[in-house]
């Protein structure tokens, strides 16, 4: 697999967002919202995407430099209309006045619709973290997951995001999707040419499948916990939609005319409760104290959410990002069709 540096791929992501037609500034905070998520190992939400935006550009779902408008607002809440720009344009937005509104007060909510893609969400609640506040982040999207117990697609993978302040050397964000697995790492998977594994998604007659192809021709991923507790990932499901689409404004997964995130941002300010580095020191005790007990057999360590993609991010930006073959021979000729040069 071809392998690049972080500043390259920004550098091709940017170009090529420009040639397409998005504005400098625009083009060059996707490219660092996506190679960001290949540092840190989520590849189903890196340079792989530039694929699909460049093709809802082409199409008209995605309108670079649309105006972002604020159709409702209160003290500590509001509801943005991202009119069908970039969706981390949108989304990054939403967290920047969710912080301030946290900071006039306890909470800041916001929410957004006619909002496309917004990416990973931990890069959201990451932004209230620096700010020293809590940071919850869901989304919803079209339909890609069963009800437990169900076989027709009617759900979305609805990610769940926490990101809490604490003294730690990681940041302490957990970053999960509400079905079994994310639809972009079936999508890495089929691109890669490999098998998934059993209890991932199921196909269109409703039989578990390990083959990527089976989900993109009717198929459905399953909700997480599968099988034996699917019922746990389905409620949070149908939490996320009502939350992330219906409060918003944006429409639930089911719907036919559904496309793009339906986005439901909250920021809590910790100081309206207790003083800041008392609460980090308490975080940071509770996550020592898991960490140093007694891992099961056949475990080395219990690891924290956050710390992955940590570690990850300093072995990338020391050995570079690995891109598989096919996804970059199609970044390849998205970027000759736009006549963006030099692309290795």
């Amino acid at each position: 697999m071809p392998t690049f540096r972080a500043e390259q791929l920004l550098d091709i992501g940017r170009r090529i967002f420009v040639a397409a037609g998005a504005p400098d500034d625009e083009a060059q905070l996707v490219s660092e919202f996506l190679v960001k998520a290949n540092l840190v190992g989520h590849d189903s939400h890196g340079i792989i995407r530039v694929i699909q935006y460049v093709n809802d550009i082409e199409k008209g779902l995605i309108k670079p430099g649309a105006k972002i408008e604020v159709t409702r607002e209160t003290r500590s809440s509001a509801i943005l209309n991202g009119n069908w720009g970039f969706g981390q344009v949108i989304a990054k937005r939403a967290m920047e006045l969710a912080i301030r509104k946290a900071k006039d007060g306890a909470v800041g909510v916001v929410c957004a619709f006619n909002c496309n893609h917004i990416g990973r969400l931990a890069d959201y609640t990451l932004m209230a973290l620096k700010n020293d506040m809590i940071g919850v982040a869901m989304v919803n999207s079209t339909r890609f997951v069963a009800p437990f117990g169900g076989r027709e697609r009617m759900l979305s993978t609805g990610p769940i995001s926490f990101a809490f302040p604490s003294d730690l050397e990681f940041p302490l964000v957990i970053d999960i999707s509400t079905s079994v697995v994310a639809e972009g790492k079936v999508r890495v998977m089929l691109h890669r040419g490999e098998k998934i594994p059993y209890g991932w998604i199921i196909d269109k007659d409703g039989n578990p499948s390990d083959n990527p192809k089976d989900l993109y021709n009717g198929g459905a991923i399953l909700p997480l916990g599968g099988d034996e507790a699917g019922h746990k990932g389905f409620g949070l499901g149908l939490a996320v939609e009502i939350l992330s689409g219906i409060l918003s404004g944006a429409g639930c997964a089911y719907e036919e005319a559904k496309r793009g995130n339906g986005v439901f941002f909250e920021v809590i300010n910790i100081e309206d409760f207790m003083p800041i580095e008392e609460f980090k020191c308490k975080v940071g005790d509770l996550i020592r104290t898991i960490k140093a007990s007694k891992p099961r057999p056949g475990w080395k360590e219990i690891t924290i959410p956050g710390e992955p993609e940590y570690l990850t991010e300093r072995i990338r930006l020391r050995e570079g990002i690995y891109i598989p073959e096919r996804t970059w021979d199609e970044i390849k000729q998205i970027a000759s069709k736009l006549g963006v040069g030099d692309i290795p």
